[in-house]
């Protein structure tokens, strides 16, 4: 015969799922308008911050488009506004424009025969690790051109040893300054051997290399079997 159902359990079910329907209205009555709220702020805020990145954008495009038009006045000469103008742009919020107006500045400053300024810009840009990297290697490089004579040989080894080696963009120049401060530590031989490879790397430009052949010839290391093909 068949088993009467359980009025017990189904009893139980029953009541468990009333309870939780109150539970769930209660929580509404008491927390609904908190969530609501919650959900207005929540998108609120994420369209604002949406708002904000498109601002940002725009704003870093007209400022690449100043930027653009300062460097045509600086080939036509006119340069009244441009230091204000680049000091203006040295403060935007994009790395990029920012190291880029920096490093101008610190180019026409050097134009005008200001060292001490353009130094300090160089110093500035290579040492903001929040810059893009190519950024604060040019800047290193001219930075340490420009106080060559003011350093202690072992300095600017030190400070250019992650550029003077073969392959990096800038081992030509690094190359040439560090085998200088070798020459100056009377460690010819070493410098003789780095002017070698700076012959023999076909991603230094022409010119670089074929000074390093003949300086490297100099100093008693033969480096003609560098194929130097565009020298002047």
């Amino acid at each position: 015969m068949a088993q009467p159902p359980d009025i017990s359990e189904t009893f139980k079910r029953e009541v468990d799922e009333n309870l939780r329907r109150d539970q769930l209205r209660d929580f509404f009555k008491a927390y609904g308008n908190w969530l609501i709220a919650g959900v207005v702020l929540f998108l609120a805020a994420s369209g604002g911050l949406i708002w904000w990145n498109q601002h940002q954008v725009q704003r870093s495009q007209a400022q690449v488009e100043k930027l653009a038009s300062i460097y045509q006045d600086i080939g036509k000469g006119n340069m009244a506004q441009t230091p204000q103008q680049l000091d203006e742009l040295s403060k935007s919020g994009s790395k990029a424009v920012s190291a880029s107006a920096m490093f101008a500045r610190a180019a026409l400053a050097l134009q005008q025969n200001d060292l001490k300024l353009a130094t300090a810009t160089y110093k500035s840009i290579a040492g903001d690790s929040s810059f893009p990297q190519p950024y604060r290697n040019a800047s290193l490089i001219r930075q340490t051109a420009l106080e060559f004579d003011q350093l202690q040989p072992q300095e600017v080894i030190a400070r250019l040893e992650p550029l003077a080696k073969p392959g990096e963009p800038w081992f030509g120049t690094a190359g040439e300054m560090t085998a200088l401060a070798l020459i100056k530590q009377g460690k010819r031989q070493e410098a003789g051997q780095l002017f070698a490879a700076i012959a023999r790397d076909k991603g230094v430009p022409d010119t670089i290399r074929a000074r390093a052949v003949q300086v490297a010839g100099s100093l008693g290391v033969d480096a003609s079997d560098a194929v130097v093909t565009k020298a002047q």
